[in-house]
């Protein structure tokens, strides 16, 4: 996923999207630990999905905040 797919995209889809990501990478820790792993690229692909959200929803309540 790029940054300008996510900016493309409405505060509630990010939201939920970010919310299955969260869940993903619940299960995946959870693989991990018990060794049913495969793919373990997507652990990094996942958590950098996350941060790649959390940051654009960051900027946008930034700059609301300061149009107001």
């Amino acid at each position: 996923m790029k940054a300008e797919d996510v900016r493309a995209k409405s505060d509630d889809e990010l939201n939920d999207q970010l919310l299955q990501l969260k869940k993903e990478q619940f299960n995946l820790r959870f693989q991990r630990a018990s060794g049913q792993l495969e793919n373990t690229a997507r652990v990094r692909t996942v958590r950098r999905d996350i941060a790649r959200i959390k940051t654009i929803l960051g900027e946008r309540v930034r700059s609301s905040a300061a149009a107001k």
